[in-house]
């Protein structure tokens, strides 16, 4: 309801602009590149997809442009600002104060945020529902604050778990930054140190109303089973509460906060099947003759939802897809001219499937995981602080697989699977994704990107949203093993920023000292009954 008149008003044509990106052009028409052609054409018939203008991509580098570019983007809010993230931080009064001023204003704009219950409403005056509460106590009928609960925690151990632990049964994890018809996608939250220095990844796309619409929407859609925020209120709905001077209201009286599974399932898969993009994916003679020159400028982008305890692994089966393929495609090159995946994850417990396909599909690879010392958790007092060191023992037991499977990294052919181990001073590591090379020497033709881990947790409890992102070869372009022969064109210019990314990310990495650690006999214990939740 709060939304509805904004959405009229962008551009007042949005059904029809998304119509029309469903079928634009066939997955036939773009040069992809025969190392990801076969997983995009996959992934074109089975998720939504959207074709996006390279120029209109930038890749950021580090904390402080993802600050300036957010607080620029919300000054320059005309109907809307939506975001997603795991929580605000207490200290982020600036970026409190820019949305308050913002809507000030423009009468007309209206605010949508989608966050974490649990991490949102620790107690405390610092929370995040008690910094947001002024701005919707002002702007009642223009702010709105979802607040998602995973349904895992649930009964009298919701009671017991002390505020500081209840989000290991699952979080709101996607990080959606929007205003308008633009968008972040990031990994990063809303809080100083992701502002500063706790290195993330940030991919912004400027003038895209059908990427904007469907990130809107899919928080919208998350929105339905989540909790609102509002004033206290004599008088609750049931299932609804009071907390620390709000209330946090249930809408659905037909279905309980704990019982959700099957309204969440239902409500993502709908919500996919609607923005499905259908290609013809054999297209005519005269089809590939009539090709458009624009096409070599474009990118496609297909969102994947993951929510394991929802029964929704849609990057389960696309990164299945991938590796996969990508192993076929190494059967067919020569030694030189093999594929090459950069992965890398702030928390580095790989997912079992995932390092199934990394050892058993004999796809070289390289990953670069956070340090000790770069990890967010070092240093912190009680069970906490063991995590670093419970990460050191998931990656001990990963470079034994990794070893078992005679996968070693060879450095003077470069092939096998390498784990090196970031760490810069002053600075933690958050940062997450996998890019996919052609070849060693040539720049990234897919990325995957967003607020996944790759993790036990991103697949099974958490509710996460990421993209994939193929980037075709520039028109006329020929890629040979000593280097590339291409015309200026702005679809390089993205490979080549998704080139610098990795080397910024791999300019602070060294190799993995894991293997020398100790890690404590109570942090094995404790790993062991946490489980899933590293």
């Amino acid at each position: 309801m709060l939304f509805a008149s904004a959405r009229h008003i962008l551009l007042g044509q949005t059904r029809n602009l998304r119509i029309a990106a469903r079928s634009i052009r066939c997955v036939s028409s773009y040069r992809i590149d025969p190392s990801v052609r076969e997983v995009t054409s996959n992934l074109a018939r089975n998720h939504p997809a959207f074709t996006v203008s390279s120029s209109k991509i930038s890749i950021l580098n580090e904390p402080p442009e993802f600050y300036a570019l957010l607080l620029d983007m919300i000054r320059r809010a005309e109907h809307r600002i939506f975001i997603s993230s795991l929580y605000i931080g207490s200290a982020e009064s600036e970026l409190i104060d820019t949305l308050r001023k913002s809507l000030l204003k423009r009468p007309s704009l209206k605010l949508f945020l989608q966050l974490d219950l649990n991490r949102s409403t620790r107690p405390g005056a610092s929370s995040t529902a008690k910094i947001l509460l002024p701005l919707i106590q002002e702007f009642p009928d223009r702010v709105s604050v979802s607040l998602f609960r995973s349904p895992s925690l649930r009964g009298i151990l919701a009671k017991l778990v002390p505020p500081r632990f209840n989000e290991g049964w699952g979080t709101w994890h996607a990080k959606i930054y929007g205003v308008d018809n633009e968008v972040i996608i990031s990994g990063a939250n809303l809080n100083e140190s992701y502002f500063t220095n706790r290195q993330d990844r940030y991919i912004h796309f400027a003038a895209q109303p059908q990427l904007a619409q469907y990130c809107f929407d899919f928080l919208r859609t998350i929105s339905t089973f989540s909790y609102q925020l509002s004033p206290p209120s004599s008088q609750l709905a049931t299932h609804s509460y009071q907390q620390e001077g709000y209330t946090l209201h249930w809408s659905d009286s037909h279905t309980h906060p704990h019982h959700i599974h099957q309204k969440a399932e239902a409500a993502l898969s709908r919500f996919q099947a609607s923005n499905r993009t259908i290609h013809q994916l054999e297209p005519s003679r005269d089809e590939k003759e009539i090709a458009t020159s624009s096409d070599s400028d474009n990118v496609i982008l297909f969102p994947v939802i993951q929510a394991g305890q929802f029964n929704v692994r849609e990057e389960e089966s696309a990164l299945a897809l991938l590796f996969r393929h990508l192993r076929a495609s190494k059967a067919t090159s020569t030694s030189d001219s093999r594929p090459l995946v950069d992965l890398t994850s702030g928390y580095f417990g790989l997912y079992q499937p995932y390092q199934d396909f990394v050892l058993a599909h004999d796809v070289d690879t390289r990953i670069v995981a956070a340090s000790p010392k770069a990890n967010g958790f070092f240093g912190s007092n009680g069970i906490s602080g063991r995590i670093p060191e419970g990460y050191t023992l998931l990656e001990q037991r990963f470079m034994k697989a990794v070893k078992r499977a005679g996968r070693v990294w060879d450095r003077s052919a470069g092939s096998g699977v390498q784990l090196s181990e970031w760490e810069r001073p002053g600075w933690t590591y958050h940062a997450k994704g996998i890019w996919v090379s052609p070849t060693p020497s040539s720049p990234p033709v897919l990325t995957l990107f967003g607020s996944t881990n790759l993790n036990s947790r991103s697949a099974h409890i958490d509710t996460e949203l990421s993209f994939i992102m193929v980037v075709p070869l520039a028109q006329g372009s020929a890629e040979t093993n000593e280097g590339i022969d291409e015309r200026i064109s702005s679809t390089m210019a993205i490979r080549r920023q998704l080139a610098d990314e990795i080397d910024r990310i791999r300019k602070y990495a060294t190799d993995w000292q894991g293997a020398e650690r100790h890690v404590r006999f109570w942090t094995k214990v404790i790993v062991r009954l946490v489980k899933g939740m590293l």
